[in-house]
């Protein structure tokens, strides 16, 4: 009896060692401790990302799928073809990230493949998927709970929404965080700022993120302190340039910073960081912050309440201009409390969001689906 590695395909991302965003983050990480565990990985990429494609990378096997390149369909019909080639394929276990890849599920059910789906917040409530993008999302998040055989989702309260909305119960396998790097604090030097003496916000201009309620409530108060904004979208936006000509010298935006040690330096030295992300589960930007030792103050949201473990370690402000006023000025005039706040935070980076606690947990669910469907392909 040879014991044969368990096989998982995963795929929803842009690929390996791409990274991009939370999924491809994600892939990367898990994907890499699967291997070095023992586990077969084949990830599949989006062809048209890569002009390089070997076979492997880091041990784990690339599949380069093509799609039709849109802004509405390049990711749908990646995960398409990709879940077409995973079904003919030697994968004990396919694994999709995702909830927009729901319906692709039926195509594993006919093959009787065992599937599992990460599929991550709010979708369909994210202003940029109006109208029909909205009602697809809603109607693929329902079907993943129909086709797959395990539903992942990163938080408590995602699980909850999945039971209130689906009756679908899932199982709850945090996002992982690495311990925040250590950076030369001179490198912020760059945007001639000093320690402390800036608010900080990261992530993509997009309305679900609301930068613009901060950035409004921001100017309503009278600090000195400067507000630093790092990220911006791809493309040309209405509303990304309407914030950035918002006409207020506090006002500091960076673009892009791609340089992890610069973006740990920005992190690791700002008096406070706000967090608006509005529809996620656990939130990557937020657990960076965690990690980089931030006096957090977040949007009160069911998610962010359970990170930051109901004000243990941040402070809530509630969707509107004149209460983000009103936070800063209470981070103005509390400056023992925010103190307080940077150096308990990694605290709040608790064992379930460990990467190598979090692979431990995805390798028992596949072998657990492995086991259920009787495809016993480790007793060969």
């Amino acid at each position: 009896m040879s014991n044969k590695p368990l096989r998982v395909a995963i795929f929803g991302a842009k690929g390996y060692p791409y990274v991009y965003g939370g999924y491809d983050t994600m892939v990367k990480e898990l994907g890499e401790r699967l291997v070095k565990k023992g586990v077969k990985v084949t990830v599949y990429c989006h062809r048209s990302l890569f002009k390089e494609r070997p076979k492997q990378v880091n041990g784990i096997d690339l599949v380069y799928m093509p799609a039709i390149e849109s802004k509405s369909f390049t990711q749908l019909t990646h995960s398409f073809f990709s879940m077409i080639h995973a079904c003919f394929s030697s994968a004990d276990v396919i694994f999709v990230v995702n909830s927009g890849n729901g319906p692709f599920g039926l195509i594993s059910k006919l093959f009787r493949k065992p599937t599992a789906i990460n599929v991550d917040g709010l979708e369909w409530l994210r202003p940029k998927w109006k109208g029909l993008g909205a009602k697809y999302f809603y109607w693929a998040s329902k079907m993943a709970t129909k086709f797959y055989d395990q539903i992942i989702n990163d938080s408590d309260e995602m699980q909850k929404v999945y039971e209130e909305l689906f009756q679908a119960s899932s199982k709850v396998i945090a996002y992982g965080s690495n311990p925040g790097l250590k950076a030369d604090s001179k490198l912020i030097e760059k945007w001639n700022l000093e320690k402390e003496d800036y608010y900080l916000i990261v992530g993509r201009l997009v309305p679900d993120n609301n930068a613009d309620l901060i950035i409004e409530g921001f100017i309503r108060s009278n600090t000195r302190r400067r507000l630093v904004v790092v990220g911006d979208v791809p493309y040309q936006d209405s509303y990304a340039e309407r914030l950035k000509d918002i006409p207020d010298e506090r006002l500091l935006f960076t673009g892009y910073v791609k340089d992890p040690h610069e973006l740990a330096a920005l992190y690791q030295n700002c008096y406070g960081y706000f967090h608006g992300h509005e529809y996620g589960g656990t939130n990557p930007a937020m657990l960076k912050a965690l990690g980089y030792g931030c006096a957090i103050l977040a949007l009160d949201t069911r998610f962010n309440q359970e990170m930051l473990q109901n004000g243990k370690f941040g402070w809530y402000f509630e969707k509107d201009k004149t209460d983000v006023g009103k936070i800063v000025e209470s981070a103005e005039a509390n400056p023992e409390m925010m103190k307080k706040l940077r150096e308990n935070s990694q605290q709040g980076l608790t064992k379930k969001y460990n990467w190598d606690h979090v692979t431990d947990q995805y390798i028992a669910v596949f072998q657990d689906l492995v086991y259920k469907k009787g495809k016993f392909r480790l007793k060969h």
